[in-house]
């Protein structure tokens, strides 16, 4: 429960911060200084500006996730829980859009013997074209085995990295197939010119996350996929007893084997590992996951951690988890109580049990040996001790299942680009189909559904408050504080000339307002023309900018807000919406508090990111607006699919947006008379 001080922060901060500078007049020196130009810059102790995105989120989160623990609570009849259970999982299998099956097209490239077992390189196909190369395990026993899948975490070598705990399990009786995840090992997207992985595997996950977003689907769902597609390749094979397939793996692998274990019927036992926690920890350390481990609207509809575990009751389930990992372990048995009571109201307790190793994140030995005891017990009825024996690895090269150590460099391969391209080319005869048949007050409802932007009428009016003024020669500058959306501050400066006669600008970038705001910059061109300017800081930019604190290794290509981004994605809600607003309801101020109102109309100047914003703004509220100016802004999410390496993309993402509409669409239904276009870029960033 949040505190007072918490409830009445907001308007303590207006109060204090108006005690402290209101009516402050400072005459500047030949240049501006940047410091001069700050609104928050006497904030009062407890407020951080570069955390308010944050907070706010984490607020909508927490709430999302009191009524979803609220739910939770009623589940008491077998009843109950199965209708719950299916609610969830039909929302789930929406939510990855999943494929048909295809041929898989295995090949055995080579086998090896080895004491006590074979071990063959495999190559097949989870889509046609779309290469997995994986390697199975399998015992020199008398057949039918068990197949249990070991699906790799974040290692750039992939199944290479994950040789001791496959040994292990065909060691102890179980055949194993352990495939390359998309972008890891043989099966990097993103390839330099020498054929070998551009980035790191957690980098092109980012990157590879984009496309699928404004396709409407998921990177969650290409991976899930694959990890089905695996079992269907595990099912086939006749040495392995269709009815006795396990799943297990640690950190990326625990995520989608908690995927199958929430979807996939087939599974009769599962291990996931140091990846179980809940969503209301994991949002303060470390941050929302890779791309592939956020649902679009999950925490809206009420899927947390630990309702991976009760959509797969009652299969037998080991949560496997690391008391020094970097995912909060509290978290781990907070969704292991909540999944152990159903499993306990369901007749079958046993079923679900957790083991803690005191070891930092990754496939610790203890966590091997709780794995596969646990595929012993279930899978071949044994429950008995586990004994490790010494083994030397192979190295990444002695495990290559293709020719040039990439499945990319097959003859007719397709990388995940090319499948995301092939999807957009269809959408996009259908988007002028639909824009087509489509009536104008429609079209814009659909924009508003996907984008939650709400209409004018229902944004609340923004408490603002005068925080100082600077003087300069022939205008000045007043700095003001506006209040809205709770705990959402919009630091913002307002030029006035000193004979205003002219027309009425609010100015945007994504670099902050302060950017142009300098002596003989853009802004004071506008102003000594007679023309009023609000430069505002939509959340997340300006003095509101997030530091990095998540991805740090991707922020070249996320940018510095992907995981409030993420936290947002799993809100149902879109951080371009959100700054939408932000634009409407300054507008709106800017109309009432200035003079003259240029006809009750603002003229929109947005640069950067701030432009895909920009234009949403003015398509959905052309009332409020006279023209817009975009400057340095994408050119269209489409030309997003096509692009490999995207920049100042990622936060502009918008679900499912590209199934209706694209940027240019938009621009077309404000009509070109009234936009003017400066360097427009590409999804690369480049200018075009």
């Amino acid at each position: 429960m949040r505190s007072k001080w918490h409830t009445h922060f907001p308007i303590i901060l207006l109060i204090v911060m108006s005690a402290r500078l209101n009516g402050v007049c400072q005459n500047t020196p030949g240049s501006a200084d940047k410091e001069s130009l700050r609104v928050l810059a006497n904030a009062p102790a407890g407020y951080q500006a570069d955390k308010m995105l944050f907070n706010h989120l984490r607020r909508l989160s927490d709430e999302a996730i009191d009524g979803r623990d609220e739910r939770y609570d009623m589940l008491k009849t077998e009843d109950q829980i199965r209708i719950y259970q299916e609610k969830l999982r039909h929302y789930f299998l929406k939510q990855l859009d999943l494929p048909a099956k295809t041929p898989l097209k295995p090949q055995i490239i080579q086998a090896i013997t080895f004491e006590g077992y074979r071990l063959e390189k495999i190559i097949y196909e989870s889509q046609p074209g779309f290469f997995v190369s994986a390697l199975l395990y399998l015992p020199l026993s008398d057949p039918p085995f068990p197949g249990v899948l070991v699906i790799c975490g974040h290692s750039e070598t992939g199944k290479s990295a994950y040789q001791e705990i496959c040994v292990s399990l065909v060691r102890h009786g179980m055949a194993v197939l352990c495939p390359d995840p998309i972008g890891q090992g043989e099966r990097k997207q993103i390839l330099d010119k020498d054929g070998k992985g551009l980035v790191r595997s957690t980098t092109e996950h980012m990157i590879s996350g984009v496309a699928p977003i404004l396709l409407g689907t998921n990177l969650a769902g290409y991976m899930f996929w694959d990890a089905v597609r695996a079992i269907d390749y595990l099912c086939k094979r006749p040495e392995i007893d269709p009815t006795r397939i396990g799943s297990t793996g640690i950190s990326g692998g625990g995520n989608r084997t908690s995927y199958l274990l929430a979807l996939e019927n087939r599974l009769a036992a599962a291990a996931p590992g140091c990846f179980i926690t809940t969503t209301r920890r994991k949002n303060l350390q470390p941050g929302p996951g890779d791309a592939e481990q956020n649902i679009h609207g999950q925490i809206a509809a009420g899927m947390d951690h630990a309702d991976y575990l009760i959509m797969g009751a009652v299969k037998p389930t080991l949560i496997l988890a690391a008391t020094r990992d970097f995912l909060p372990i509290e978290g781990t048995w907070e969704s292991f109580r909540q999944a152990k009571r159903i499993y306990t109201r369901l007749g079958f307790p046993e079923r679900l049990e957790l083991i803690e190793a005191d070891a930092p994140h990754g496939f610790s030995k203890d966590l091997q040996i709780g794995a596969v005891r646990w595929m012993r017990r279930w899978l071949l009825g044994k429950d008995d001790a586990v004994t490790e024996e010494d083994f030397t690895p192979l190295s990444s090269s002695d495990l290559q299942c293709t020719p040039a150590g990439q499945v990319l460099l097959l003859p007719e391969a397709k990388s995940i680009f090319a499948l995301n391209a092939e999807k957009e080319k269809l959408l996009s005869k259908q988007r002028k189909i639909y824009i087509a048949e489509t009536d104008k007050k429609n079209f814009l409802a659909k924009i508003r559904s996907l984008t939650g932007i709400r209409c004018l009428e229902d944004l609340p009016a923004v408490q603002s408050q005068l925080i100082g003024k600077l003087k300069r020669e022939e205008y000045c500058i007043e700095k003001w504080l506006f209040h809205w959306d709770t705990d959402i501050f919009l630091p913002a400066l307002l030029f006035k000339p000193a004979i205003p006669g002219g027309n009425v600008y609010l100015y945007l970038s994504d670099n902050g307002k302060q950017t142009d705001a300098g002596h003989g910059g853009p802004i004071e061109k506008l102003v000594r023309e007679g023309n009023t300017v609000l430069a505002v800081d939509l959340r997340g930019f300006g003095e509101t900018a997030v530091k990095v604190w998540r991805y740090p290794d991707a922020q070249e290509y996320t940018g510095v807000n992907a995981a409030e981004f993420f936290m947002s994605y799993k809100l149902n809600r879109s951080l371009l919406g959100m700054r939408a607003e932000d634009i409407l309801v300054s507008a709106r101020w800017l109309i009432e508090h200035t003079s003259p109102k240029s006809n009750g109309k603002v003229n929109l100047l947005a640069k950067g990111e701030t432009g895909p914003v920009a234009l949403h703004a003015m398509a959905l509220e052309p009332g409020l607006f006279n023209h817009l100016q975009l400057n340095s802004s994408l050119s269209s999410w489409s030309d997003a699919i096509r692009s490999t390496l995207t920049r100042g993309v990622f936060n502009n993402t918008v679900h499912g947006a590209l199934k209706y509409y694209d940027l240019p669409d938009l621009l077309q239904m404000i009509g070109r008379e009234k936009t003017k276009i400066i360097d427009p870029v590409n999804a690369a960033g480049a200018k075009l």
